[in-house]
């Protein structure tokens, strides 16, 4: 005998069985309206930060909306935007990084104040010391020595004892030559870059990068690439 709690079961299975399926195109539609409003969200938080040209929030709710709902309206919609904070943000990216290469020191010094801005070559350099070794621009103002400007390195040793001539090459231009000098003492391996005033203004003009090609005691020239292209003149305001 069929309990009546079997008989309910039953009922609902039959009913269920004769209920119609949904209908795939329409599970379609609603699936891409809600696509379509989430995109739109997305686009309003993009559009905001854009018009703002807070471009790193700009592109990240751009990457967003674009990972996840390219094929909408809304993606369409602002993709020339997107571009442009995308090229935006990448921009101001390398400009921090670029400008984060420079170190500004300020030292209480006899007679005032030392000021100087320096900077590390873009890739370690083999001077003849144990494998390439950091290589390092330096131009200082100090009230006592002057001005000056400077290479120094970390192992090896430069061969311009007695004076030389380097190569300062900005960007693909023509190399300049400059007169340079290697100071008799071991308190550092440095050689200095006579005509400093020329050099830093070099430094300024430089799009990207300032190559220094230098003389070196284990045999031949080396050089040093330096991307110079955010230097802050006014760190230096005596230079100017």
């Amino acid at each position: 005998m069929t309990t009546r709690p079997g008989l309910l079961l039953a009922a609902a299975l039959a009913l269920a069985a004769c209920s119609p399926a949904e209908d795939p195109a329409a599970q379609a539609a609603a699936q891409a309206a809600a696509s379509e409003q989430a995109a739109e969200e997305a686009a309003k938080q993009f559009e905001a930060e854009f018009a703002k040209q807070n471009w790193g929030l700009a592109r990240a709710h751009g990457d967003v909306l674009m990972a996840k709902y390219a094929d909408t309206k809304a993606a369409a919609r602002i993709k020339p935007q997107y571009e442009e904070a995308k090229a935006n943000a990448d921009a101001e990216r390398e400009k921090r990084r670029l400008t984060g290469l420079w170190t500004y020191q300020t030292e209480a010094v006899p007679g005032g104040k030392q000021l100087s801005a320096a900077i590390y070559a873009k890739e370690p350099v083999d001077t003849g010391g144990s494998g390439a070794q950091p290589v390092r621009l330096i131009f200082r103002d100090h009230p006592e020595w002057g001005d000056s400007s400077y290479l120094t390195l970390e192992g090896g040793d430069f061969n311009c004892y007695g004076g030389c001539r380097v190569k300062v090459t900005l960007d693909e231009g023509k190399p300049r030559s400059m007169a340079a000098s290697r100071p008799d003492t071991d308190e550092a391996i440095a050689m200095f870059i006579e005509d400093e005033k020329a050099l830093w203004k070099m430094a300024q003009q430089a799009e990207k990068t300032l190559a220094v090609e230098f003389p070196v005691k284990a045999g031949g020239t080396r050089t040093a690439v330096f991307e110079v292209g955010e230097l802050q003149p006014d760190k230096l305001p005596g230079w100017n």
